[in-house]
Parts: C-alpha cells; sequence; structure tokens
C-alpha cells in the first residue's frame, strides 16, 4: 500500500513561487511505473499537470504550465516535488500527488491534496 502526503501549498500573488512536496510511504520502483501531479479547481474536472516515470526518462506537463513547473523525483528518498514558478491565477486549485501501479493504467494511489491559491 503507498500513502501520500502533500505539504507546501499556501496562497501567493500572481508572478510568485512555489514548491509541493510529496512523501510516498510504502513506494518502491518495481511496484509504480509513474508518479504525478493533478489538480482541480472549483467547477473544473481534475487534470494532469505533471507526470514522470519512476525511471526518470519520460516526463509529461500539461501545455498550461510548460516552461513553469518542474517535476522531479528522488527514489531514494520517496519524495516527490513539484516546483511552481511566475504563477497566475489559473494555477489556484488543490494540488494532489498521484502513483500508478505497474500493472494499472489510471493513477491509483491519491494523496489529500493541498490547497494553491494565486492572487491576482
Amino acid at each position: 500500500q503507498v500513502q501520500l502526503v502533500e505539504s507546501g501549498g499556501g496562497s501567493v500573488q500572481a508572478g510568485g513561487s512555489l514548491r509541493l512536496s510529496c512523501i510516498a510511504s510504502g513506494y518502491n520502483t518495481f511496484r509504480i511505473s509513474y508518479m504525478g501531479w493533478f489538480r482541480q479547481a472549483p467547477g473544473k474536472e481534475r487534470e494532469a499537470v505533471a507526470t514522470i516515470s519512476t525511471d526518470g526518462r519520460s516526463t509529461y506537463y500539461v501545455n498550461s504550465v510548460k516552461g513553469r513547473f518542474t517535476i522531479s523525483l528522488d527514489n531514494a528518498k520517496q519524495m516527490l516535488w513539484l516546483q511552481m514558478n511566475s504563477l497566475k491565477s489559473e494555477d489556484t486549485a488543490m494540488y494532489y500527488c498521484a502513483a500508478r501501479s505497474r500493472d494499472r493504467r489510471d493513477f491509483n494511489y491519491w494523496g489529500q491534496g493541498t490547497q494553491v491559491t494565486v492572487s491576482s
């Protein structure tokens, strides 16, 4: 069982930066193929913000964050991060850390979320 706990959310002005962290207990690369950050704003569907393969070879970013956000993973520390720069008001959402088992096509482990609020 993988348990995910996010931290690092908060309120920031537009143009500012935040760094989200996720501690992944019970995580190992034999069981988990991808880690990722998702977000959901009020009234909107959840979307994948950034994902990374656990071998580090593959990353994905939604177009709206390319060049501003960076996902990183430390397998030994069981830590996932999302560095968010040049934040915009449209980045305001609940951000979730997630993990995908190797035998799944969907992300099947989720954290509780951390709120990011960007004021313009």
